[in-house]
């Protein structure tokens, strides 16, 4: 047997994520593998797979659960996972998949076509999370067992976006989340801090605004893509909030990989000794939304002069470049994309005009804009939009809040700031999953904290959901983002890079577009030395 020993990296982790010294030996590994340390400013405020997502949540959620398919590769693509294969008929309604043989969870229980039907049932009940995905269309009712490895979806219309959802389902064990159950909860009390799953790594430590510890499980019933001698014995995910101190935290070793990285951080560190880049070409949008329905931006002349004083050259200039302006409310790699005409840029004329006809020609009022607190480039930009707004007399407020502060007051429009920073990553490929945040139902979500409200959007939105003809599809589509951007419930940004920063010994990094902000897939990763 390999004797254990407290690694350093392992031990000063602990010891920096403000957690005493004296619990340093939860964090052993053995001398032959490594625990791979990932820093990243966004905590983990609540683990259940249905309830909650964003990136670095998905990230834990994904290395301990398991979906029935799952997004690999860019551009990205849908591989079996859970399910060995699936069909469909002719209406796409009716969807019914097959299980591999050999799924367990971590507590030796197999993984049946009875905890799909659970766990999706559960998830639309609860009517949280990843629910709007679904609730339409699928009666909890609908979910059907066949066989113990065989599941059908039979849904209430046809969706031709149903399949590319599901990456974002996780599969939980019923008999442990039943067994936790309080006040008819689903177990949601439970799951926020405890795992139920089957997935490639074993929650052991769980401090939602500080540090997450999982265990590698050696009998994965997936397998692992890597020789057994170079697999981690575990991962770490550590909440440092400050970029400068995740800069540090990689350059002493601490950590081996870095996320959220300031462009400037990025130029400078990503040719030094010893590290390793990746910087790809995302699908994530960056934009300022805007308060349709209180406040001066309730006003669609003010929104619109809002948007061409905007100096949308220097949005590009934080960025060192490594991004592109939207030219849509679409990203280019969605189908059915176009290019918007007249999509709005600095034009300070236009920009005066609009104010001449809004309910203050002069300007002379403030208004708020509100970022996630630890994030250096919304901060930045903040500063661009209270240089630029200058011009139009009107004064920015730039607050820092932390994300779940920001996520709530969003919920409601008598809550929601005048302008509100928001990365939106496309959680599938499918157009309706970036149409749909303009819709209504949007509301209380934190992609629709414009809360726009327009018949025309419903319309187009509800009409392509549901459309099999590919080129009808697209044409609304194109309608729609043409409709989006005359109505300006936001300030379009640009496109930036993904970014991460890692010591050179770590391997198995695989990019993949549609995975959020800062989100890592472990389960292929594994370290070289170190």
């Amino acid at each position: 047997m390999t004797q254990l020993r407290i690694g350093r990296r392992a031990a000063l982790a602990t010891g920096l994520a403000g957690i005493g010294m004296g619990e340093a030996a939860a964090f052993e590994r053995d001398g032959q593998r490594k625990i791979l340390v990932v820093a990243g400013g966004q905590p983990v405020p609540v683990l259940d797979p249905h309830v909650r997502y964003d990136w670095s949540t998905r990230m834990i959620q994904q290395s301990v659960y398991d979906a029935l398919v799952k997004y690999v590769n860019d551009p990205p693509n849908i591989v079996p996972w859970l399910a060995e294969r699936w069909e469909a008929d002719a209406d796409q309604k009716v969807w019914t998949f097959h299980l591999v043989g050999n799924a367990r969870f971590h507590n030796g229980d197999p993984l049946d076509a009875e905890a799909v039907r659970y766990s999706f049932e559960r998830g639309l009940r609860l009517n949280k999370g990843v629910a709007w995905m679904l609730k339409e269309v699928l009666p909890p009712e609908a979910i059907t067992v066949v066989d113990p490895r065989t599941v059908r979806f039979t849904l209430s219309r046809p969706m031709p976006s149903f399949l590319t959802f599901l990456p974002l389902w996780f599969i939980v064990n019923p008999k442990q989340v039943q067994a936790n159950v309080q006040n008819d909860d689903y177990g949601e009390r439970w799951l926020t801090t405890n795992a139920a799953g089957s997935g490639p790594f074993r929650l052991r430590r769980f401090d939602p605004q500080a540090v997450i510890h999982m265990d590698a499980v050696a009998d994965y019933w997936k397998g692992w893509p890597m020789p057994e001698r170079s697999r981690l014995s575990g991962v770490i995910y550590r909440v440092v909030r400050e970029p400068a101190a995740r800069r540090a935290l990689l350059q002493r070793g601490e950590a081996d990989i870095i996320t959220e990285i300031p462009a400037d951080d990025f130029e400078q560190m990503k040719g030094m000794r010893g590290m390793q880049p990746a910087d790809h070409r995302g699908m994530t949008t960056f934009a300022i939304t805007m308060n349709t329905t209180k406040g001066p931006t309730a006003d669609l002349n003010i929104r619109r002069a809002i948007a061409h004083a905007m100096d949308y050259d220097a949005l590009l200039q934080i960025h060192n470049n490594a991004a592109s302006l939207m030219t849509s409310p679409f990203p280019e790699a969605i189908p059915g994309y176009i290019p918007v005409p007249g999509m709005p840029r600095r034009d300070l004329d236009k920009a005066r005009a609009f104010l001449a006809q809004s309910r203050f020609p002069n300007g002379g009022f403030e208004v708020e804009y509100v970022h996630v607190q630890g994030l250096e480039d919304p901060r930045r930009i903040g500063l661009v939009l209270l240089n630029s707004l200058q011009a139009l007399n009107i004064k920015v407020n730039i607050v820092a809040q932390p994300w779940p502060t920001m996520v709530a007051r969003g919920a409601k429009p008598e809550t929601t700031p005048d302008l509100v920073s928001v990365y939106v990553t496309p959680v599938c490929t499918d157009p309706d999953v970036i149409a749909s945040k303009y819709h209504t139902r949007a509301q209380g979500q934190y992609w629709g904290m414009h809360h726009l409200n327009d018949a025309e959007v419903d319309r187009l939105v509800d009409a392509a959901r549901v459309e099999t003809d590919e080129a009808k599809r697209n044409g609304l589509y194109g309608d729609l983002q043409k409709r989006v951007v005359e109505l300006q419930p936001e300030i379009f940004g640009m496109l930036a890079n993904r970014r991460w920063l890692m010591r050179d010994y770590v391997r198995g990094f695989a990019y993949c577009p549609l995975r959020l902000t800062g989100e890592v897939d472990l389960h292929p990763m594994w370290v070289e030395a170190g």
